[in-house]
């Protein structure tokens, strides 16, 4: 089984916190205990040791960056005031993801098919090798529609419109509105060389706007069904739908919150179960009839860390777990495989040069 996972802050977790994905989660841990930086984003459940260990064999890497006004707190150093900072940002970030592959022999950035399959190949072998594909999460640093091209040659493959805060190019989930003009103009030429559209965080207006225009790929690499969760966060049902119907993927987010309305730390671990992330998994196959739609993004480290995990998952390394919680509900082999992994490598196969 091949494991991928669609949503990792890798860049946003070493410029805001200095923690080297190299290093294992534990030893991570165990360096950051008493400091800050647990309070501030969770214990940490990030390390290419878990990756390795748990057959996480493609990640897709964020450039992320909050606007200013959204900062968590003076420590928050990775947010933006305007277009050019936010591109600087972004910038360092995917750098960053080049430095990390000059580093370590176990790492490659994904850009193509090419890649992609010798990634996959590796695993065969005694050596295998995590791929990185680069997403832009808010597409703020892009400040003009013409620069997409430039981004698409130094590797970024998927692009969301925004974040939650909402975007020059539209509605997010906290900020809501339409596709702005600009918004509207972004996706000629993203469509034009082959951007993968990630829905997440759109508000709904911008959402169906975009996927009525988009001519491109689309997916929502880490966004839960919003009948279990209830939120503009969450996706519809006719969301779900819209997303199938596109063969795009879901990316299921093993976050508390997201699993359990309600939820809080204080209610623990323990309060949610792999068994609520399989009725996450099962929602979205119920709804389109099929188990082709759906992934995991984990968005493990993006704001919060273990303590906000279902009982089970502590680092990434066990992500594998879901898959066993599935087949006990009756899924088939061929559709855990694609729930894990395959269904993500389909669109990437569909959709990279």
């Amino acid at each position: 089984m091949r494991i991928v996972d669609a949503h990792e802050d890798i860049a946003w977790n070493n410029l805001t916190f200095g923690r080297d994905v190299l290093e294992s989660a534990w030893e991570t841990r165990r360096r950051e205990e008493g400091g800050e930086t647990p309070r501030r984003n969770g214990r940490c459940m990030l390390g290419l040791p878990e990756w390795l260990e748990g057959s996480v064999a493609v990640v897709f890497g964020s450039l992320f960056a909050a606007p200013a006004r959204w900062a968590l707190g003076a420590w928050d150093r990775e947010v933006y005031t305007d277009e050019e900072e936010a591109h600087r940002r972004a910038s360092a970030q995917l750098d960053y993801y080049r430095r990390l592959a000059e580093r370590s022999d176990r790492i490659d950035l994904v850009e193509d098919r090419a890649n992609l399959e010798e990634v996959l190949a590796s695993w065969e072998g005694e050596t295998p090798r995590v791929g990185v594909v680069v997403l832009m999460e808010g597409a703020d640093p892009i400040r003009r529609p013409v620069e997409v091209e430039a981004w698409y040659r130094r590797g970024v493959r998927l692009v969301g419109l925004t974040w939650a805060s909402g975007s020059r190019y539209a509605g997010g989930n906290r900020e809501p509105g339409p596709l702005t003009d600009e918004g509207r103009e972004l996706l000629g030429p993203m469509a034009e060389v082959g951007m993968i559209l990630d829905l997440s965080h759109m508000a709904e207006e911008a959402f169906w706007e975009a996927v009525d225009r988009y001519e491109g790929p689309v997916v929502a690499t880490h966004a839960n069904p919003r009948a279990l969760v209830p939120g503009p966060r969450q996706l519809s049902d006719g969301m779900i739908r819209a997303v199938a119907e596109r063969d795009g993927v879901i990316g299921i987010v093993p976050f508390n919150r997201f699993l359990k309305p309600g939820w809080v730390v204080a209610d623990g671990k323990e309060a949610v179960t792999l068994q609520d992330v399989a009725a996450a998994v099962d929602h979205v196959c119920q709804v389109v009839g099929d188990a082709a739609y759906v992934g995991l993004g984990s968005d493990f480290d993006g704001g919060f860390g273990a303590e906000a995990a279902p009982e089970g998952i502590e680092t990434v390394a066990d992500l594998h777990k879901i898959a066993e919680v599935l087949a006990e509900r009756g899924y088939t082999g061929a559709d855990v495989d694609g729930v894990m992994g395959e269904n993500w490598l389909r669109v990437l196969r569909a959709a990279l040069p």
